[in-house]
């Protein structure tokens, strides 16, 4: 169980492990979408309590020093090493393990990470890269064999960071979410709509007339001019300029979280295409149109 106490040592034992670690994670046990993280550099000499506190920085805005430091010795936490690299992705595998112990690999995602410390989830792309995407899958379905033998039933995330060094990506599995989390929501709303299903071992989404679709999505899209919109703006915006999904062609986009953007500026996108250049290209547009609606 790890305290505010107990974590200058376990940061200390993580260095006596690997000695060139430069940067650690502590990760409170109930956190979400990175802001239950703090990372912490390592200074030159031995940790104390005074370069501990000055050298830890606290992901979520909303959390200061004490506060995080008390939902530590609330909830417990666990410090990982700091994945470096030049090349560094964060993809993750969507996981179901149905009461038969059945297993299926639902998705692939390249997580979009932003804040600070670039610890933050703020959206994904479907599936994850060509070059890893079936790798990661494969070890997602280790992993959930082994869990279907400690009785885990239902969904469930595993987040990589992923380093390629010399031309081969390296995999490192960092967490195992239990729940429904941030890719959940925009993958189900694709099989809604096209009545696909991903393949792990080849890691194409195919639709029944098969063709294959891919999505760029967000749940954390928040600029303050948005509160000048409506649920009713945005649609109209999106119809107006032919951007809303279209049955036709399976290509467009889907929002969500409108009931947000009034007061928050915030909302939800799911833009659907026949690529991810496509995909990215609505996004891009929408975005850049609403803002423009509200200048």
């Amino acid at each position: 169980f790890l305290s505010a106490i107990l974590a200058p040592l376990f940061l200390g034992s993580l260095r006596k492990i690997n000695p060139k670690i430069r940067k650690a994670v502590l990760k409170l046990n109930e956190g979400f979408s990175g802001d239950g993280n703090a990372v912490f550099k390592y200074p030159e000499g031995d940790i104390t309590a005074a370069n501990f506190k000055s050298n830890l920085n606290i992901v979520a805005g909303d959390l200061d020093y004490d506060s995080f430091m008390g939902k530590l010795n609330e909830m417990g936490g666990i410090v990982e090493a700091f994945v470096e690299g030049e090349i560094k992705r964060s993809p993750s595998v969507q996981i179901l393990i149905n009461p038969l112990n059945e297993i299926e690999i639902v998705s692939t995602h390249d997580q979009i990470l932003g804040g600070e410390s670039g610890q933050v989830y703020v959206g994904a792309c479907f599936p994850a890269d060509d070059e890893y995407k079936k790798d990661i899958g494969a070890l997602g379905y280790k992993v959930a064999q082994y869990l279907s033998t400690k009785g885990v039933i239902g969904r469930f995330a595993i987040d990589f960071v992923s380093v390629k060094e010399n031309d081969v990506w390296k995999h490192y599995a960092i967490e195992i979410n239990l729940r429904k989390g941030g890719t959940t929501h925009p993958y189900l709303m694709l099989q809604l709509l096209t009545n696909g299903k991903y393949d792990y071992k080849t890691g194409v989404y195919q639709m029944p007339n098969g063709q294959t679709r891919y999505y760029r999505a967000t749940d954390a899209l928040v600029f303050d001019n948005f509160k000048k919109l409506t649920p009713t703006d945005l649609i109209d915006v999106a119809i107006c300029n032919g951007l809303h999904f279209d049955a036709s062609t399976q290509e467009g986009i889907m929002f969500h979280l409108i009931g947000a953007i009034a007061q928050h500026g915030k909302l939800g996108i799911l833009s659907i295409g026949a690529s991810h250049q496509r995909a990215e290209e609505l996004y891009n547009k929408t975005t850049s149109l609403l803002q423009k609606e509200t200048e």
